[in-house]
């Protein structure tokens, strides 16, 4: 099922998705893991279209309201924490940023984009308590099954990290939306569908497939410029994504078969800047196959 259906389906309305900043890090930038961060991710910490970290969190849900007001009218909207580590820090600031962002009377879900190695017991108490209150969605950040891979990007933590803390959330009750990167050096076709296979199979309630992108200032850009890495082909990605979406099953939920990076850093493959034409045809060439 994809998202648009299963928001319409769930809440009645259309259901808007904004980007909110709560001036995170994360282990794998500040010492504990690494200083470098992942190998794709840029200085941004994939948020660079997240609100402004010196508003608060209701200024900033307002502000993002007023960006996409013309393009809703009556429906709700998605709070959701992109950028960096949505879970590391300090247990009563994490407390009260999610707090604030729940109780917004606009607010039907609050989404996390975070990392599987930093969803401890206090962090699990409370969202526990949060999803009492409103739905809870946790976005892990997988990427990839194959240690190889995992190694080379930078990840920080091995597979059955990742699915320790599917377990923990979903014995909880909160939704878990798992990031797959598509196109990770190395990485066969078949290989990425092992990686959408397993998450299928483990525990997920939703799934995120992003293509590779490299990004200005990244130690992938450096890789990409020496001829180390090469990205894939418009016509590659949409073979891969048609073969991902054949075994993705009708209960989980795509939240994404694409991904548009910022087009002011983008570095590679420049294709996928032109994201009316993509969109077309994933419609055309790649939904019909999947599950329903």
């Amino acid at each position: 099922m994809l998202l648009n259906e299963y928001l319409q389906a769930t809440f009645g309305c259309k259901v808007y998705k904004l980007a909110l900043n709560g001036g995170f890090t994360c282990p794998n930038r500040d010492g504990t893991l690494d200083t470098r961060g992942c190998i794709f991710c840029s200085k941004g910490g994939s948020g660079e279209f997240a609100g402004d970290v010196n508003l608060s969190i209701s200024d900033q849900i307002e502000s993002a309201k007023a960006l996409v007001s013309s393009k809703i009218k009556n429906g709700k909207y998605i709070a959701y924490f992109q950028a960096y580590t949505g879970t590391y820090g300090d247990i009563h600031r994490l407390r009260k940023l999610y707090t604030e962002a729940i109780m917004h009377r606009d607010i039907a879900v609050l989404s996390i984009a975070t990392r599987p190695d930093c969803i401890d017991t206090d962090i699990l108490e409370l969202l526990s308590d949060l999803n009492k209150i409103k739905p809870v969605w946790i976005e892990l950040g997988l990427q990839t099954i194959h240690e190889k891979s995992a190694e080379y990007i930078r990840r920080g933590y091995t597979t059955d990290v990742y699915k320790k803390a599917v377990l923990s959330l979903r014995e909880r009750g909160i939704e878990v939306i798992t990031h797959v990167i598509l196109g990770l050096p190395g990485e066969s076709p078949e290989k990425m569908t092992e990686t959408v296979r397993y998450v299928c199979d483990n525990g997920a309630t939703g799934i995120k497939l992003q293509l590779l992108h490299v990004l200005k200032g990244t130690d992938l850009e450096k890789e990409y410029n020496e001829g180390k890495v090469r990205v894939l082909s418009e016509d590659e990605y949409i073979d891969i994504l048609r073969e991902c979406v054949k075994i993705i099953p009708e209960n989980i939920v795509i939240h994404r078969l694409t991904g548009d990076g910022d087009k002011k850093i983008l570095v590679a493959p420049l294709w996928s800047a032109d994201k009316k034409h993509v969109l077309g045809r994933i419609q055309r060439e790649v939904l019909p196959y999947a599950i329903s």
